[in-house]
């Protein structure tokens, strides 16, 4: 693979900022412990900052642990920036847990793409799912209005982006809308991660490789396990962004990585373009 610096915020570098649950799942881990091991198994080299420390993920009654604020976020940065350790290819965000961290980030954007113009930015704009808030309801405006448009790729779920766009989905018509929409708002690549409709569950994926080019997408059905999981949204997309950084995700390309990503069930999936 390439070698390549991602931070996960990492040779290229890539950031991601995610939660780092401390106490192992039954059923898998969440935050950086889904996504760093399995980028540095495809070749990468991953920087993690945990933007949250609990003692277990916030699925379960209760919680304890502290939060990353803004001011500590950019404290890493100037120490990043001291040793001249600010050049990275990719960042990755997923779940915040304060308005001043995700302000912060932007600005950690703006500073990487000083000194890396080309910066890929993937952001998985955890925020809720099934109709219910994780976050403070302030963090749906900060990123809709700012972090949105600074992405090179989003990767939401169906509730994440009828907050982010303020379409209710109720068809596959719906989710390609909701990707047009975004794709408006500012990243050229969206992958709605898990729309449910009818019983069926689905993904739709959009690539807009040019500003005011209808956009090329394509749809993945999906088998539902009847089970509950978590950290896999997590780990979806650290695989996504992995795979499709040496792969395009237009169609017929796009589904190949998702049969990468999904190689136990994707025979059981069926995949159509648009």
């Amino acid at each position: 693979m390439v070698s390549e610096l991602w931070l996960i915020l990492g040779g290229s570098l890539m950031i991601t900022e995610q939660t780092d649950c401390t106490m192992k799942e039954a059923k898998g881990y969440v935050g950086n412990k889904s996504a760093v091991f399995p980028l540095q198994l495809l070749g990468y080299d991953v920087d993690p900052i945990n933007s949250v420390q609990f003692s277990n993920h916030t699925g379960y009654p209760t919680f304890k642990g502290q939060v990353l604020n803004g001011e500590q976020l950019w404290e890493l940065i100037e120490g990043l920036e001291a040793n001249d350790l600010l050049f990275y290819t990719h960042l990755l965000t997923g779940y915040i847990g304060s308005v001043s961290f995700l302000n912060t980030i932007l600005e950690v954007i703006n500073k990487l793409r000083s000194v890396n113009p080309n910066l890929t930015y993937v952001c998985d704009p955890v925020m809720g799912d099934e109709g219910k808030l994780y976050v403070p309801e302030e963090l749906v405006h900060v990123y809709r209005e700012k972090v949105v448009p600074l992405a090179s790729m989003l990767t939401p779920n169906q509730f994440e982006a009828e907050k982010l766009t303020g379409l209710r989905i109720n068809s596959e018509e719906d989710g390609r809308e909701a990707c047009a929409i975004l794709h408006a708002a500012g990243p050229s690549k969206v992958v709605i991660t898990s729309i449910t409709i009818g019983g069926l569950l689905l993904l739709i994926g959009s690539h807009q490789k040019e500003k005011g080019q209808k956009p090329e997408q394509f749809k993945i059905l999906i088998d539902k396990i009847p089970a509950y999981f978590t950290g896999t949204g997590d780990l979806m997309t650290a695989l996504l962004l992995g795979w499709s950084n040496v792969m395009s995700l237009s169609f017929p390309s796009g589904s190949k990585i998702f049969s990468i990503v999904f190689p136990h069930t994707f025979s059981d999936v069926v995949v159509n373009k648009f």
